[in-house]
């Protein structure tokens, strides 16, 4: 039910969608002969877009959620696995097309085959299936080892787990597959806006890793300004942040972490 919920609320917090909600409702409003508060809703949905799109107001949002998890300085220690969230590719088109085609988050995987050859002895394990209500699409752990492999990461190196359908089941079936035992050294690669709620969901599910955030969506010099970006990525760091610091709270009122803003321990 959470997994639902969550998805349904997330589409109307996207600002796009929700602006579109509010002038929706605005004309209906004035249809019906109430054009003071049609206006006020009209107004909204102005205000959300001109916001959202034309102002930095997403970066700012995001930069503190990127700042939170560093890489570690060094890694004395051998690695034994890293850990690669899904994210990083388009579902449908691969679907369709049977390739490997990126989105913005496909840092992800880059990151993974750059650190396969930095410690060829490491597992490689990569867990996302499908999380669409909708659209359909192929998990980024089906996707994933044709894009590894032509990396030229052997097959044989990698664990995939395509069952789950959002981080929190991420964090639950990965450890469930790979069983980590104490004292080993596990790497986990996403996005750093969306590491502060991995981290919290492994540390939950009792799998101890080692921040490597990528994917960075902002300088780390963010202020707040207009068309500091063009609109269309404005619109999407908005989005993404919004939906971001949504899961956190979302997360931690329904105690699957233990808090609204997890940091290094």
């Amino acid at each position: 039910m959470f997994f639902y919920l969550s998805k349904v609320f997330g589409f109307f917090a996207q600002p796009l969608n929700f602006s579109i909600l509010l002038l929706a409702a605005g004309l209906l409003a004035a249809f019906f002969g109430w054009r003071r508060t049609g206006l006020t809703l009209d107004i909204a949905a102005a205000a959300i877009l001109i916001l959202s799109a034309w102002t930095s107001l997403g970066a700012v949002l995001l930069n503190p959620l990127e700042e939170r998890f560093a890489r570690p300085a060094c890694l004395s220690q051998s690695v034994d696995g890293i850990v690669v969230l899904g994210g990083g590719f388009e579902g449908a088109v691969n679907l369709a097309r049977g390739g490997y085609e990126m989105n913005s988050g496909g840092d992800r995987f880059v990151e993974a085959a750059i650190l396969a050859r930095r410690y060829p002895t490491a597992k490689i394990v990569v867990t996302g299936g499908t999380g669409a209500l909708i659209l359909k699409g192929e998990g980024d752990a089906d996707t994933a080892p044709r894009l590894l492999t032509a990396l030229g990461v052997a097959p044989v190196r990698l664990i995939l787990e395509n069952r789950s359908r959002n981080t929190f089941e991420n964090a639950v079936f990965t450890k469930e597959l790979v069983t980590p035992q104490p004292g080993e050294t596990w790497l986990l690669v996403t996005s750093a806006f969306h590491m502060p709620r991995s981290m919290a969901l492994f540390r939950k599910a009792g799998f101890d890793v080692l921040p490597w955030p990528v994917d960075y969506r902002t300088s780390g010099e963010e202020g707040f300004g207009l068309f500091r970006d063009n609109a269309a990525d404005a619109l999407q760091n908005t989005t993404v942040a919004i939906r971001e610091w949504i899961g956190l709270f979302a997360y931690w009122l329904s105690g699957r972490i233990d808090d609204p803003f997890p940091g290094p321990a």
